[in-house]
């Protein structure tokens, strides 16, 4: 019997012709630059000054969702990383483990949005890895993405710079991208669709740096755990504490409305767009201009303080205080 030539079979990741033909017609083809046709077993790169390097792996389900998928997801991802470490992304790496009967066409958009995602963030894919597993034994496309970029000769991004009165900014609205992970996966139906911020964020960050330089303390991502996560991240290496108002933190009402049909807290909902941006007072409005052409919702959210070292209180609108505590056990497994 003739076998099915739209899913990847086994011989795929078999390492001969059949392998071969996938490369050359869908990968090659696709992510296509001079670095990459070399075919050689890594990537001959030429690089000057210090570098950083960071790497992640996406399991996120479903993988196609409102907003984007696993491929452009794992671009995003691993250019923010570099991004957040003061560096211009350059160069990624792209290792795929397949489950075999994954759909060839669905494996194809995956793969063009990567390309996608790459030429959006001005990286090049250059060196990668394709590997075949058998049906059962994944869930469908699992990726893994690596990346190097030079650190820019302005930036000095590090967890001890961050000083007392310095202002914690956010570059848009929170929670997002989980709940429309959750939305999707619990049939949830809204009046206005949730749409993932999954975005790379390297040019913006460029911007920042080089408008102000090392007056940017500090820089994070806040993906897994949310925006409170990345705080007590902070607390806990810093001995100083954080003050933030609920008022300025931004959810768009159909995010909020899931959070709270679901029973989730925005501030420990996933996002792959927002970052936490924590710098000195006296640059606060420039940054905020910056980021409010690109997000609206962009909003300073609080400020560092050694009032309560350790801790985060949060302040509601109505002049109400808590304590916001950290993430016990995992809340959204699979978000990216």
């Amino acid at each position: 019997m003739e076998k099915n030539n739209d899913v990847i079979h086994l011989h795929h990741g078999s390492g001969g012709e059949h392998m071969t033909k996938l490369l050359n017609e869908v990968i090659f083809k696709v992510l296509k630059n001079d670095v990459l046709e070399v075919r050689h077993d890594g990537a001959f790169l030429n690089l000057q000054g210090n570098l950083a390097f960071s790497t992640d792996s996406y399991v996120v389900s479903p993988i196609f969702f409102k907003g984007g998928n696993i491929g452009e997801l794992a671009v995003n991802g691993t250019v923010n990383d570099l991004s957040m470490c003061g560096a211009i992304p350059k160069y990624l790496s792209l290792a795929l483990i397949i489950e075999e009967g994954f759909g060839l066409e669905e494996f194809t958009e995956i793969i063009k949005s990567i390309k996608k995602a790459a030429d959006k963030s001005n990286v090049q894919i250059v060196t990668g890895d394709t590997k075949v597993v058998e049906k059962g034994k994944g869930d469908r496309i699992y990726i893994n993405t690596s990346g190097i970029g030079i650190v820019h000769e302005k930036a000095n991004i590090k967890i001890q710079n961050i000083k007392q009165d310095d202002v914690i900014i956010i570059n848009g609205a929170i929670a997002s991208h989980g709940m429309a992970i959750m939305s999707e996966r619990e049939g949830l139906e809204f009046e206005s669709d949730i749409l993932s911020d999954t975005a790379n964020l390297n040019h913006i960050i460029l911007e920042l740096i080089e408008r102000f330089g090392n007056k940017i303390h500090f820089l994070r991502d806040a993906t897994r755990g949310g925006l409170a996560s990345v705080l007590h991240e902070i607390v806990a290496d810093v001995n100083l504490g954080i003050s933030i108002f609920d008022e300025q933190i931004k959810v768009e009402s159909q995010v909020r409305s899931a959070c709270e049909l679901l029973g989730l807290d925005p501030l420990y909902v996933a996002n792959e767009g927002v970052f936490v941006c924590i710098a000195a007072p006296e640059i606060k409005a420039e940054v905020l201009e910056i980021l409010q052409k690109v997000n609206s919702n962009a909003s300073e959210i609080g400020f560092i303080t050694s009032d309560h070292p350790s801790k985060i209180i949060i302040e509601s609108a109505f002049g109400g205080k808590r304590v916001v505590n950290p993430l016990v056990g995992e809340q959204l497994p699979r978000i990216c």
